[in-house]
């Protein structure tokens, strides 16, 4: 019989490795899957058990973190061929960790309930170093017997678990507003910087005076030390915000509201991907807007 602290994690990405990394460092033996084989060998000299198909990593676990990039994957890892269902035992907890519009988790939830598992809808937020140090926030939501046998492997990933609601949703349905902020709260810094560049201001100033003013936000003092420094190694992906502000205008339009902000941001993002940055860090949008500015910024090729 398997011991309480066997953790499976299914997509060893910026949050999954976090979190996998955090269950390993609170003891647990961990299973981690992921397509990449580079990524499952540095797992494997981690200390964790690296497993090339979700139910390989899912036959010895209580717990399964889902960390894939939408709900489309996480089908896929859960219910196709070697997929997770497959070997998970009856009343293991699958956590639904994955930025989904809340219909799609509800409806994978529903699948895995009515195969005999236990669901806690349960995005995250906090960035890969939060992920890392085991202080990431979880937006929840699921039932008290979910909550109950994931209790020790949330707990060690998570500075903050707010529990949203008794059955999977509102989870993601919060998850969802947050990315609304934090995308154009993105798209906002990149703006502000590009302005900056052609007002001739010193951007590495202006960043150090913004961060502690009141026109700063988490995300400002984040993406904006990528672009003062011209560093644009994806942390969170530009095709990330595609996809979630993707979420956000669409279920805007199914409920009827109005969501100006985010509907510019994510033509922001779309144009960005579109340019071939979709797999550089968010922080890239400003790249579209210094093009058409005509500014100068670090690390960013074709101006002026």
């Amino acid at each position: 019989m398997q011991g309480e602290k066997t953790a499976a994690v299914i997509g060893l990405g910026s949050m999954g490795w976090g979190a996998a990394h955090s269950l390993l460092k609170a003891g647990f033996a961990v299973h981690g899957c992921d397509v990449r084989p580079d990524v499952l060998q540095r797992f494997a000299d981690a200390g964790g058990e690296s497993c090339t198909t979700p139910a390989d990593a899912a036959k010895a676990a209580n717990v399964i973190f889902v960390f894939v990039v939408n709900s489309s994957q996480a089908e896929d890892v859960l219910f196709g061929p070697q997929g997770a269902l497959e070997t998970a035992t009856l009343g293991t907890v699958f956590l639904l960790c994955t930025t989904m519009a809340p219909s799609a988790t509800i409806s994978i939830a529903e699948r895995l309930e009515a195969a005999g598992m236990l669901v806690v809808d349960a995005p995250v937020s906090g960035g890969h170093l939060k992920a890392l140090s085991g202080e990431m926030t979880v937006m929840s939501s699921g039932s008290d017997e979910a909550y109950a046998r994931a209790e020790a492997a949330l707990d060690a990933v998570s500075a903050k678990i707010f529990r949203l609601g008794d059955r999977p949703g509102p989870g993601s349905q919060v998850k969802m507003i947050n990315q609304l902020l934090a995308g154009i709260h993105i798209a906002a810094t990149a703006e502000a910087m590009t302005l900056a560049a052609k007002s001739g201001i010193d951007l590495k100033t202006l960043y150090d005076v913004l961060r502690v003013s009141a026109g700063s936000s988490w995300m400002f003092e984040n993406r904006g030390e990528h672009i003062v420094s011209g560093d644009y190694t994806p942390r969170s992906a530009v095709n990330i915000f595609v996809k979630d502000l993707g979420i956000v205008t669409s279920e805007a339009k199914r409920t009827g509201a109005i969501t100006p902000l985010a509907a510019t941001a994510l033509n922001l993002f779309v144009e960005a991907s579109d340019a071939g940055f979709g797999l550089e860090d968010d922080a890239a949008v400003v790249k579209i807007l210094a093009r058409k500015s005509g500014a100068i910024l670090p690390g960013v090729e074709g101006q002026g």
